[in-house]
C-alpha cells in the first residue's frame, strides 16, 4: 500500500494539540470506540513501547507500537510486532496563525495481506485513520 499523506488544520494551540494526540495512556479513556485497550509496556525517556487494540475498518487490530516523541513538534509511531507490523506513522505540529497544522504520513503494513484483501481497499484505511484524527480535532478545538 503507498504512503498516505494527509494535513489537518486545528484551531488550537500546538501545545494541547501535541499533549492530546500522544497522550497514548488515555486514548482509551477518550476515544474507546477506537482504542478498546491500551497497555504500557515501557517507558524510557521520550520512547515507550505500548500494545495497542485499534479498531478501524470494523476490524479490531492487535499491535506492540513503540511511540517516539520529540515535543512539540514530531510524534513518530512503529508498529514493531502484531497486525500491522512494520507500519510507520509521523505525525508534525506546526504552529500556524490559526492554531496548528498536523501534517500525518502513514506508510501502512498489514500483515496477512490475504486476510485483509476487504480492509485494505485503498481508500477505506486513509478514511478510517482520518475519522480518527477528527475526533482529536474536536477534543482540541471544544
Amino acid at each position: 500500500m503507498p504512503k498516505i499523506i494527509f494535513e489537518k488544520i486545528i484551531k488550537a494551540d500546538r501545545k494541547k494539540v501535541f499533549e492530546l494526540t500522544t497522550n497514548y495512556e488515555h486514548f482509551q479513556k477518550i476515544l474507546p470506540q477506537y482504542y478498546p485497550s491500551i497497555r504500557i509496556i515501557s517507558v524510557r525517556g521520550n520512547v515507550s513501547v505500548v500494545e495497542e487494540h485499534l479498531r478501524i475498518g470494523g476490524r479490531e487490530l492487535v499491535m506492540m507500537v513503540k511511540h517516539v516523541i520529540d515535543e512539540p513538534i514530531l510524534h513518530e509511531i512503529f508498529i514493531i510486532g502484531g497486525d500491522a507490523k512494520g507500519t510507520h506513522i509521523i505525525k508534525r505540529y506546526e504552529q500556524i496563525p490559526p492554531g496548528t497544522k498536523l501534517t500525518l504520513e502513514i506508510d501502512w503494513k498489514p500483515k496477512g495481506m490475504s486476510k485483509l484483501s476487504n480492509f485494505l481497499d485503498k481508500n477505506k484505511i486513509p478514511n478510517e485513520y482520518s475519522k480518527i484524527i477528527d475526533e482529536f480535532v474536536m477534543i482540541a478545538e471544544s
